[in-house]
């Protein structure tokens, strides 16, 4: 079997099998993130569902990432895991103590460290190309953005936009990120009001199923471009978007960028400027399936989807295999 590879989500779930749908969900995005990025590497997920309300102190989290590992090591080579939303580096470093099936250690223990700032990078790639099929121009200077969600990645990307000149509308779920929106000279609203603000793109970067049949009536944007994993509630919501004339970047293209770096300095041992060449090489993706989905009258997700399905049939190995996921139940952060 070959490798599948991707992040370890450390997050609150209402109930453990909550924590494994969401794995379920995220590993088939990941297989469709690293089948279009054209990553020989499957797509997988690993998921830890700490019971609502519970935080763990410093000693059993450090339990909990061994739990995790055991787990990893057990799978002998098949998965490997990085940081996600609730992980980081450090935490990478954790667990690979127990096995070496891990990216995005801290660089000083030779892994390619945070991968937040590429995911914010190839964000903005995506950015940039749906900026040239609205405006006719990638400069992003002077076009409103809407940021939903400034955790590592999208306070990062906000920082980007707002170094291009790009007017920000920002929000979170955490009062304190305000400062944030403050350093950069952002207007800051709630999440409900950001998400329907009349901007040119809105930029989901928090958690996933934001969009949903009756907030994709309510948005005023002319395109939904971001960095959050499972933007759509359902799908169809994608068909919603696209009769309302809105371009929606299916997240699994927007988000690709923190998988590109690591992957191709870890495992293809690619110098750093040519890790970052791939990065921007997302522009170029989402422009050619703007252009396919405008030349067969498909949806963006849909043409996404069907390059996703070409490349996993016309490939023997790991991109050929089904998705995996690795839910590891509330059990282990009693």
């Amino acid at each position: 079997m070959g490798r599948r590879t991707d992040g370890l989500r450390l997050w609150h779930y209402p109930d453990w099998r909550d924590g494994l749908t969401d794995a379920l969900r995220l590993s088939a995005a990941m297989t469709s993130k690293f089948a279009v990025a054209g990553l020989p590497s499957g797509g997988g997920k690993a998921v830890v569902a700490l019971p609502e309300g519970r935080e763990l102190d410093t000693d059993r989290r450090r339990d909990v990432l061994r739990d995790v590992a055991d787990v990893i090591a057990s799978l002998s080579g098949a998965y490997a895991t990085g940081p996600d939303v609730g992980t980081s580096p450090a935490d990478m470093a954790v667990i690979g103590k127990t096995t070496p099936h891990v990216f995005c250690k801290p660089a000083d223990l030779g892994g390619s460290g945070d991968s937040s700032p590429h995911t914010a990078q190839g964000a903005l790639a995506a950015l940039r190309a749906v900026s040239r099929r609205l405006c006719g121009t990638s400069s992003l200077g002077g076009r409103s953005f809407a940021v939903i969600g400034l955790g590592r990645v999208g306070a990062g990307l906000a920082r980007l936009l707002a170094a291009e000149g790009a007017i920000l509308t920002v929000t979170d779920i955490d009062p304190d990120k305000q400062k944030i929106s403050d350093e950069l000279g952002a207007v800051w609203r709630s999440p409900d009001e950001t998400l329907a603000a009349d901007v040119d793109i809105v930029v989901p970067a928090a958690l996933g199923s934001m969009l949903t049949s009756r907030t994709a009536a309510d948005l005023r944007c002319r395109a939904v471009v971001g960095p959050a994993n499972n933007q759509l509630a359902t799908p169809d919501v994608a068909d919603l978007l696209h009769q309302r004339d809105i371009i929606w970047v299916p997240d699994y293209v927007a988000s690709a960028g923190g998988v590109i770096n690591a992957i191709s300095t870890e495992l293809h041992r690619v110098s750093a400027d040519e890790a970052r060449a791939r990065v921007r090489a997302i522009e170029d993706t989402v422009d050619d399936l703007l252009d396919t989905a405008q030349r067969c009258g498909q949806t963006p997700a849909q043409a996404a989807s069907e390059l996703a399905r070409r490349r996993l049939n016309g490939t023997s190995g790991p991109t050929g295999t089904n998705h995996g996921a690795v839910a590891v139940p509330g059990s282990v952060a009693r």
